[in-house]
Parts: C-alpha cells; structure tokens; sequence
C-alpha cells in the first residue's frame, strides 16, 4: 500500500487520538493552576502528530526519518509529563496507564516505520 497524505499513516492517527484525549483531560480543569505543564504536554501531544506530518510532506525518505525520530522523542517528553500529572495528582494510576499505553503503542509504530523506510529503495518524491 502507497501512502499518499499523511492522514493515512497509522501512527499519525494514533497520535491525534492521544491528542484529543490529552485535551480531554486537560479540559476538565484538573490542571487548572498549572499553566506550564498543560502548555508543555499540549506542545508535546501535538508534536508528535506535527513531526510525523512534517516529516511525510517534505518528501524525501531521509528526511522522514529524522522527522519520525523527533517524534519518539516528543513521545518521551509526553511520557515524562505523564509522570509528572501523576505525581501531581492530576490524574490517576488508570489514566496514566490509558495514557502509557497510547504513547507505547505510537512509539513503537514509529519505530517500525523507521525500520522499514531505513531498508527501502524508495527515496521519497522529491527525488523523482
């Protein structure tokens, strides 16, 4: 299957249902007087979605991969501030499991896309 628009990318689309449970949470005030922290998990929920469509558009497989890797690493950041809503008590141990979950499974479907595009012969459009 040729993907053709970054919707189409499953990882990509895990990562927007994790965005809008993130903002789920987020909007039922839990995290009312930390401003920080609702700022740093919305910029890090969103940028896993963001690098990997950031990434596709530009065209060039190499490029992708770079992309994908800024993504695992957005990935981390949400996972440390998950922690951090924990400890807080802003969420509970279920939620953070929901979360932890959504976030392991992204990370490894990244992980996979890495994989497959560092072993392809597909160069990427921009090299067509």
């Amino acid at each position: 299957m040729t993907i053709k628009k970054f919707e189409d990318i499953i990882c990509w689309q895990e990562a927007r249902v994790l965005n809008k449970f993130m903002r789920k949470l987020i909007r039922e005030k839990r995290f009312e007087l930390n401003y920080r922290l609702i700022n740093q998990i919305e910029g890090s929920a969103g940028s896993i979605m963001d690098n990997i469509a950031e990434g596709f558009e530009r065209g060039g497989t190499k490029e992708f991969i770079l992309f994908l890797s800024y993504a695992k690493g957005s990935c981390a950041e949400l996972k440390s501030q998950t922690y951090r809503a924990l400890d807080a008590e802003y969420i509970n141990q279920h939620e953070f499991e929901q979360i932890a979950d959504k976030y392991l499974k992204i990370n490894f479907l990244i992980y996979k896309l890495i994989n497959y595009l560092k072993n392809t012969e597909i160069k990427g459009l921009k090299f067509k």
